[in-house]
């Protein structure tokens, strides 16, 4: 009886595994196998081992996109995530208004990625842009945000933080709401003021949800393609190209399949890397608060 209510659960689940493993396993089990392979977008290929892992490993255009996925990620995620946090606690409100806006700033989310890049071309262009005329109205020179070197990577920030906020903004207000109305009560009889509030019960009941919004994030802005494949192309002269670019360009410009899957196995190890280290680093750091 037994075993035969363990094969009908297992007929149950077995669409769910089967779809699964057809998306993301096979691919991922494919992607390793095509590393491994000299091959362009319509040829067989030949099996050439770790010869694009060692190519890669020289490869400065390839290093180049790599820094400045971790520049672009660590100017988006501590702003993404303060931002989040203080727009959750300002419209944390039962009223109209609040609801108003928490709709307004979560529309962003909702665009596509073609839209966003389009109102952000429109703002940041120099000669014709928002940023260019309030620049101009001030006597200002209006700053080339999207040929420069020096700014490409911040403007990508911007635009980013602006589409991203709404999501981690929901994550917030759902924490915020799931904090008990004794402790804020309880922190009243003892005369507790806003900060005190803040620092000792508000942000310590947040610590998985930051948790979880800060890997979320890191996970997303390593893999960031759309802004600079459409703001910029990877430009001016590389300094925007992401290393989710780098696999585009290099599979579909240059037709070398077997490379581009090397460096998205690369890229999938960081990814993997660095989020088991930030779940290790927030876990082992809330074992010694809790002590």
């Amino acid at each position: 009886m037994n075993s035969a209510r363990d094969w009908r659960g297992l007929l149950f689940v077995a669409p769910f595994v089967l779809l699964y493993c057809l998306i993301l396993v096979f691919p991922l089990v494919r992607g390793v196998w095509l590393s491994l392979n000299q091959v362009d977008l319509f040829g067989a290929g030949h099996f050439v081992g770790g010869a694009n892992y060692a190519r890669l490993a020289h490869d400065p255009i390839f290093e180049t996109s790599l820094v400045n996925t971790f520049e672009v990620t660590l100017m988006i995620v501590p702003v993404l995530t303060v931002l989040a946090a203080a727009l959750a606690l300002a419209l944390n409100r039962p009223n109209r208004s609040a609801a108003v806006l928490r709709g307004i700033f979560f529309s962003s989310a909702v665009l596509s990625v073609a839209a966003v890049t389009l109102i952000w071309r429109f703002v940041l262009a120099p000669d014709a842009g928002l940023l260019g005329y309030l620049w101009t109205d001030f006597g200002r020179t209006p700053l080339a945000f999207l040929s420069d070197e020096h700014l490409v990577l911040p403007a990508l920030a911007i635009t980013t933080i602006w589409w991203s906020l709404g999501f981690p903004m929901l994550l917030f207000l759902a924490g915020l709401q799931q904090i008990p109305d004794d402790m804020y009560e309880a922190a009243a009889l003892d005369n507790a003021n806003r900060w005190t509030t803040l620092w000792r019960i508000t942000i310590p009941a947040l610590r998985r949800t930051i948790v979880l919004v800060v890997m979320l994030q890191t996970a997303a802005q390593l893999q960031l393609f759309g802004q600079s494949q459409l703001l910029t192309a990877g430009g001016p002269s590389g300094a925007s190209r992401t290393a989710v670019l780098f696999l585009f360009e290099t599979a579909f410009g240059q037709w070398e399949l077997g490379y581009a899957s090397a460096a998205a196995e690369v890229l999938f190890l960081i990814i993997l890397a660095v989020t088991i280290t930030q779940y290790w680093a927030t876990g082992r750091a809330t074992a010694q608060g809790g002590e």
